[in-house]
């Protein structure tokens, strides 16, 4: 008895310094920035792309369906984050233990989940070395320096926010993106819709690609891309475990109150970018459609700040679980003291990895579909469904039944195709790629 008491007080020590159950103050409206912050970022600029390759009718369905879908398996994952007995599931390994067993549930959900966090973090290093090049060279030819200098400012800034105690002390943060987010959606939106009118050109709607085989290509990576702009998935229970429950108020309701909110802006923000980015550039769009807007010049260097200040918030957002492995890995495995240096050298080291993998493979849409298909279907699609079959059981044909045989099929198929679609786009710019650009 006293060992378990032991063990229990070691466990809670543990929680109390990790940053993913250090505080518990969450409000509802924290999980919804939080979770438009993890949404809406590099995953929306490459939707108008998303159209050009597949086309008007079958991208905007495909489109739809992925909202609708992902926004089911995230209701699932918001109520299979507390047990019938009460037990919370703070971190999606945690789950996975739950549903499959301690072991074989770790290695089917943790190297998914930190593909996907660690992905996300990588393409952030890009997204926002790009964007900030973008913003200050639209306004001073003398800022258009190496791109290499614009991630190492990016990294350098996150070398600072990373030392962010828990994910509750980034709420100013997060908040701060989430706005600038749907500022630079609004921007996106109305200055792509704006070109076309003021400047009538010829647009080609037909498929990029030139070939077959460059079509299929097209297709497979833009799958990936659509996954990849459904992301929360990856750090929803993380996001859930800092709102505080008890029996009479669990956790799941302010959470779900959150993500309606959340979903609600994300469609807000993806289908006009995508149509009119689509509508006013046909299939010469960009991979970030903000690449492909020029005029007015301070109103598309503004919207690239405000990626810049966007994905600040996104890479702490999805860090931070990274964070959270990390530390309970050293401090469990390694015999680490919980401590600010242990935080400081641990942070620090990931931040500049992040920031070196940016460096050398700095391919915004070719990572976008190849990290979507290889993990974000995994955890936006099949985990959750997996997991809702294995721990809710529902009837055979039922609609719970149905809907999650869909949404695993679909995530299986993305997973499939849509790494070989990104892996050939970065193959093919890897060709005039000058290394440390």
């Amino acid at each position: 008895m006293a060992e378990n008491n032991n063990n229990e007080a070691v466990k809670n020590a543990l929680n109390d310094f990790l940053p993913i159950t250090a505080s518990r103050k969450g409000k509802w409206w924290y999980s919804a920035f939080h979770n438009v912050t993890a949404m809406v970022g590099a995953g929306v600029l490459g939707l108008p792309l998303v159209l050009a390759r597949l086309g008007w009718t079958p991208g905007i369905i495909i489109m739809a369906v992925s909202w609708l879908m992902t926004w089911y398996t995230v209701w699932q994952l918001i109520h299979l984050h507390e047990s019938d007995t009460g037990q919370r599931f703070d971190r999606y390994t945690e789950l996975g233990q739950h549903a499959f067993g301690p072991k074989l549930g770790v290695w089917l959900v943790m190297p998914q989940q930190l593909v996907v966090q660690i992905g996300s973090n990588i393409v952030y290093m890009v997204t926002g070395g790009k964007s900030l090049q973008k913003s200050l060279s639209m306004i001073t030819p003398k800022a258009d320096f190496r791109k290499t200098y614009y991630i190492l400012i990016f990294a350098s800034i996150h070398l600072v926010l990373s030392q962010c105690p828990n994910f509750n002390s980034l709420k100013i943060i997060s908040l701060t993106a989430a706005v600038m987010s749907i500022g630079y959606s609004m921007v996106a939106t109305g200055a792509s819709i704006w070109k076309r009118l003021a400047f009538p050109h010829v647009v080609h709607y037909g498929f990029r690609a030139t070939t077959t085989s460059g079509i299929i290509f097209d297709i497979f990576s833009s799958l990936g891309v659509l996954a990849f702009a459904f992301a929360g998935h990856s750090v929803a229970l993380e996001i859930q475990a800092t709102i505080p429950s008890t029996a009479e108020k669990p956790c799941r309701k302010p959470m779900w109150d959150g993500v309606k909110v959340a979903y609600l802006i994300v469609g807000m923000c993806y289908f006009p970018v995508a149509i009119s980015g689509f509508w006013a550039f046909g299939n010469e769009v960009e991979d970030d459609v903000l690449l492909s807007l020029e005029r007015p010049n301070w109103l598309i260097s503004l919207a690239n700040l405000m990626v810049f200040v966007h994905v600040i918030g996104s890479y702490q957002v999805f860090a931070m679980p990274v964070f959270d492995k990390i530390e309970g890995a050293l401090i469990q495995n390694w015999g680490c003291a919980p401590s600010r240096r242990l935080r400081l050298i641990a942070r620090s080291i990931y931040v500049v990895l992040t920031a070196l993998v940016g460096i050398i493979v700095p391919f915004f849409g070719g990572l976008l579909g190849f990290f979507g298909g290889l993990a974000f279907s995994s955890t936006s699609y099949i985990i959750p469904s997996a997991v809702w079959l294995k721990v809710r059981q529902p009837k055979p044909w039922s609609l719970h039944w149905i809907a999650c045989c869909v949404s695993i099929s679909i995530g299986v198929a993305i997973t499939i195709v849509a790494p070989i679609g990104g892996l050939h786009e970065i193959i093919v710019s890897w060709k005039s790629l000058t290394l440390f650009s």
